[in-house]
């Protein structure tokens, strides 16, 4: 067991890739900072300011950012994104292209944008032996906006971004990646992926609590998204509560109405402290690709089970999902999370996703109990 998830050992945890654990520092980060609420109230308040300057080290590394205060600090994926499809000005006619396995967040928030004149395009990938093409062809002269999610949540498919950012620059289209199920897994660079925009909640992979996400605007857009949320945090002098005159923070933090969520910022930068100084994002991705690979081979050679996920090299993540075509996926899911495994149902059968620290003697255990359940 690893020390820094002494989880109860009756389970056995393959839903990274749908609310993450935390580590053992970051209940302790939150102990300390309750613990501090408790006998001293907020007299320490610069040094949380401290930690949250430190958060935003971290994600601006976690995802090539050249400045911590590229980021801003938000409370999930699905606001993040609203900042984003409600601040750029749209005409009538305009376009923006997602994709059919696109989770709810990154489909709903732009097809909210219809009643504005803006036209969505859903490309049909799922069979697709190249969707960055079908996406790519999908672009027109109305296109806008390209969004797509950096792995597909219900596949576990990992999409090849620097081509789909190559494509947007030579149109001239906004690039907008939901992130969420690679950081933390999977190591990602701005320098190779060239973004406007990068979304990701922190409850997942990088295995922080629910209610943290970060933004990332490309620096040359910030001004150009008109902001629907104002408030204290986001003015250029913020603390400066005389002034009278203000203006937008020059920073990402002008996406950031309000007082900031300092309890989740305290158990975020300790989980992100395992990943990025403890173990590497080198070695988490190692760690994690190679669960997976162990995971296919494993199922693979079971004749009563089907891996669904894509296991070419380039298209592996952290998630894979399986079937028992002689078995019903939801009667499957259910026998398994009854035993202790503890995985979800999604893209036509049962998804595992491992992060560094499970071991091959647990991923082969979550098997054995797949296939006592079959007939």
């Amino acid at each position: 067991m690893h020390p820094e998830f002494p989880q109860d050992e009756a389970l056995i945890y393959l839903n990274h890739a749908g609310v993450g654990p935390w580590p053992k520092r970051a209940r302790d980060a939150v102990a300390r900072f309750a613990d501090e609420n408790i006998h001293r109230g907020a007299a320490d308040y610069p040094s949380w300011i401290r930690t949250e300057s430190a958060l935003r080290e971290r994600l601006a590394r976690l995802i090539g950012a050249r400045r911590p205060d590229d980021i801003a600090l938000v409370k999930n994926t699905s606001e993040g994104l609203s900042v984003i499809a409600h601040g750029l000005e749209w005409r009538t006619g305009d376009e923006v292209i997602i994709n059919t396995e696109e989770f709810p967040s990154n489909r709903i928030v732009w097809e909210s944008l219809r009643s504005r004149g803006v036209a969505v395009q859903d490309v049909d990938i799922r069979y697709n032996e190249d969707p960055e093409q079908a996406l790519i062809a999908a672009i027109g002269p109305n296109t806008k906006l390209l969004a797509v999610s950096s792995v597909q949540y219900g596949s576990g498919r990992r999409m090849d971004l620097a081509r789909l950012a190559a494509a947007c620059r030579e149109h001239e289209v906004l690039f907008c990646v939901d992130a969420i199920q690679s950081l933390g897994a999977l190591r990602f660079d701005l320098a190779t992926v060239d973004a406007d925009f990068v979304v990701a909640d922190g409850h997942k992979w990088m295995l922080g609590p629910e209610g943290l996400g970060l933004l990332y605007v490309r620096p040359a857009l910030r001004d150009q998204l008109s902001l629907h949320q104002f408030g204290w945090h986001m003015v250029e002098h913020a603390g400066d509560y005389d002034r009278k005159d203000w203006q937008p923070a020059a920073s990402a933090r002008r996406f950031e109405c309000g007082s900031p969520n300092m309890l989740a910022t305290h158990a975020l930068e300790a989980s992100l402290s395992l990943l990025q100084d403890d173990a590497g994002m080198a070695e988490v991705e190692a760690g994690i690709l190679a669960n997976t690979e162990h995971l296919c081979q494993r199922l693979t050679a079971e004749p009563a089970l089907e891996v669904l996920s894509d296991r070419s090299p380039s298209r592996r993540s952290g998630v894979v999902v399986f079937r028992a075509p002689d078995l019903d996926s939801a009667v499957l899911h259910r026998h398994l999370m009854q035993a202790g495994v503890i995985c979800a149902k999604r893209g036509g059968g049962v998804r595992f996703s491992p992060h560094f620290y499970n071991t091959p003697q647990q991923l082969d255990k979550a098997i054995d109990i797949a296939l006592a359940a079959l007939p």
